[in-house]
């Protein structure tokens, strides 16, 4: 099977690429996903038999400055995509890798922002209404939209994978858990974090890309859906950072950021993968311990070398 992968430079894709070339024939996107003439051209010549979507702008407070960027990137450039897909004759499957932001905020949301914590424990799913709080997810979720639109108006087969927070990064300390890692191995005394009290969940790295495996091979049970993935239980990003805190032995203090919260800031996302569980039989393996334990060492070995 040759699948065709968006995004193959970045973290998810370099580790999809690792995780599917002994198994699979894979074809690396050169073109300007915002050229739908350069990706027209590009995806005809390839011909595969599946898409693999992965390439987006995924910074969500720059999205809030930089609109039009992601809008070009990740909504403009995947409709190109999804376009081109339609003129494919053998296309088994478009996986498109969406987010758990699409559900934006929620009134769990506001038991969370008044009271610090939820007083009951709300896992989204497949069904839980999507209300985006920011430009990013609103990209995100009229993609899926289109590809809706794309399965019902074409035929077009896809899938939808609403991803939670993937961590066990070795490419940059933008994103929560590396940033905390590397704060804390750089400064013994003090760092500086944003908001304490919103709620996550966290996949590791090495789950997802099974989970992706899992629906490339088998992707006729697949086709049409939209799933949420990731472990359901939701930490508190306060709690999270002592958890590392105490992994690394680290008695130093955190200066948490007590002005008004960033823009489209969400206080509850926790997801479910029932369905994908019963669908396919896939469910996360790596606990949130030995996740960090193995995030831990990748940023001790590149801050030492």
């Amino acid at each position: 099977m040759k699948i065709f992968i968006t995004g193959s430079s970045g973290f998810l894709g370099k580790n999809l690429t690792r995780v599917l070339e002994p198994y699979f024939e894979l074809h690396h996107m050169k073109a300007d996903l915002r050229d739908h003439s350069d990706v027209e051209k590009e995806l005809l010549s390839a011909d595969p038999d599946m898409i693999l979507h992965m390439a987006a702008r995924t910074e969500v407070q720059k999205s809030f400055v930089e609109q039009i960027s992601f809008s070009e990137i990740n909504y403009v450039g995947t409709i190109n995509l999804i376009e081109s897909a339609s003129k494919l004759k053998n296309l088994k499957n478009f996986v498109f890798a969406s987010t758990m932001e699409v559900y934006g905020w929620h009134p769990i949301s506001d038991e969370v922002k008044i009271n610090g914590k939820p007083k009951n424990f709300v896992l989204f799913d497949e069904n839980t209404p999507t209300n985006p709080n920011c430009p990013y997810a609103v990209a995100k979720l009229g993609c899926e939209n289109y590809l809706q639109y794309a399965g019902r108006s074409y035929g077009l087969p896809f899938t939808i994978i609403r991803q939670t927070n993937a961590y066990g990064r070795n490419d940059n300390d933008y994103f929560v858990t590396e940033q905390i890692i590397t704060q804390m191995l750089k400064n013994k005394k003090s760092i500086n974090l944003g908001y304490a009290e919103p709620y996550r969940n966290f996949i590791y790295v090495s789950d997802m890309m099974d989970m992706y495996k899992a629906v490339i091979e088998n992707y006729q049970k697949c086709i049409g859906k939209t799933f949420t993935i990731g472990p359901d239980k939701a930490v508190k990003i306060k709690d999270y950072a002592e958890i590392i805190a105490q992994k690394l032995n680290w008695s130093g203090q955190i200066l948490w950021n007590k002005k008004d919260p960033r823009p489209g800031e969400i206080y509850w996302l926790c997801s479910n993968y029932k369905l994908l569980n019963e669908t396919i039989g896939w469910e996360p393996k790596v606990s949130l311990s030995d996740g960090l334990d193995q995030t831990i060492k990748i940023w001790q070995n590149i801050l030492n070398d």
